[in-house]
């Protein structure tokens, strides 16, 4: 499975490169991180805890970072094993850009799964890998931008309407 993206994110390249070495930022991004502990040179050690169509496993293992050119890119490789689920092992080569109000970071990802994993069939595997990276990127920019920043609601003197399940169960 490959899939590639772009993000624009409000911060320096130097910033985005300093959280991608930081096992404490990868640790706020990384979704269903316990637990990540290492060093940019040593590689990284994690435990990760996803569900994956109806196989939930805690998978622990090793991702290293190589091919680092400061602030520009580098190239993250992880392989985990998640005991009767199987395991899952992946890269992303990530390369910022300075672009007006910060960087753009672009990555390209590949990723592989075995055992009990590998049987959910490739739509599940594929749509659950996109959805990781997205929220692995997503994180990133959040933890460097801070939260969005919502619009704000005109104040009404009216209480918020039920939704239609409320409705369904007559809680007007």
């Amino acid at each position: 499975m490959q899939m590639s993206d772009t993000r624009q994110i409000a911060a320096p390249p130097s910033e985005v490169y300093a959280a991608l070495l930081d096992p404490e930022v990868l640790k706020a991004c990384v979704p269903g991180a316990t637990e990540v502990t290492g060093s940019p040179e040593d590689g990284f050690e994690a435990s990760v805890t996803q569900k994956v169509g109806p196989v939930k496993a805690t998978f622990k293992g090793q991702v290293t970072l190589s091919e680092m050119v400061e602030n520009q890119s580098l190239v993250i490789n992880g392989e985990g094993k998640g005991g009767a689920a199987g395991f899952a092992k992946g890269g992303a080569q990530v390369r910022m850009a300075e672009v007006d109000g910060g960087t753009e970071l672009s990555y390209d990802v590949e990723a592989k799964v075995g055992g009990k994993l590998a049987q959910l069939g490739s739509r599940i595997i594929d749509g659950f890998a996109k959805k990781m990276a997205d929220q692995f990127f997503a994180n990133l920019q959040e933890t460097l931008e801070g939260p969005a920043q919502a619009e704000e609601a005109p104040e009404t003197d009216e209480a918020p309407k039920k939704g239609w399940l409320g409705r369904l169960k007559g809680k007007d």
